[in-house]
Order: C-alpha cells, then sequence, then structure tokens
C-alpha cells in the first residue's frame, strides 16, 4: 500500500511540475503572438531542481533529528520522498536510454 501511495505522490509531482512548466511557456492569458512550445530542457531542469531539493529537505530533516528539533516520523516522510524522486528520475533516465537505442536501431 506504501508504494502505491508514494507512486501516486510522485506522479502527482511530475504531473503539477509539468502544469507550471506549461503555464510558464503559455505566458498570460489573452498574450498575443505566435504560440510557443513547451521546452523539454525547462521541464527537465525544473525536475532536476525539485529532486535536489527534496534530497536537500532529507539532509536538513536528519540534522534536525539528530539536534533534537525534529520528529523521527518527519525524518522518515522526507527521506522517503527524497527516495521515490529519485527512483522517478532514475525511471525516466532508463526510459529515455531505452526511446534513444530504439531510435538508433531504426533503419534510415
Amino acid at each position: 500500500m506504501t508504494a502505491a501511495l508514494t507512486a501516486a505522490k510522485a506522479y502527482a509531482q511530475v504531473q503539477s511540475q509539468f502544469a507550471k512548466s506549461l503555464s510558464e511557456v503559455a505566458g498570460p492569458a489573452g498574450a498575443t503572438g505566435a504560440p510557443q512550445g513547451v521546452d523539454f530542457g525547462h521541464i527537465l531542469t525544473g525536475a532536476m531542481n525539485e529532486i535536489a531539493q527534496t534530497g536537500q529537505l532529507a539532509e536538513k530533516q536528519m540534522i534536525a533529528h539528530a539536534n533534537g528539533k525534529a520528529e523521527l516520523v518527519d525524518v522518515v516522510t522526507a527521506v522517503a520522498s527524497a527516495q521515490t524522486s529519485l527512483e522517478t528520475a532514475m525511471a525516466v533516465r532508463d526510459q529515455v536510454i531505452a526511446a534513444y537505442q530504439e531510435i538508433m536501431r531504426m533503419p534510415i
């Protein structure tokens, strides 16, 4: 049950990050000009920054617990969130590599 909950949380984080990136690219409502596509590099950078922030939060929670300023449940939650974010990033990386290899095998 815990794995399903963490997977749902990871999916929600990626979805919110994508929606945020999409709204930043689209600009304010009613803006004129040529429509722009979603910048994959921007989305990837945002996701990597979020993963780094999750890891830093976990480290801060561990330090706070060592100093007696945080509860153990907060530390465990932060570490589990960081682990889920990292596992999600590794799964996406594996899929990108597999897609690249499949493209490279295509005949021209």
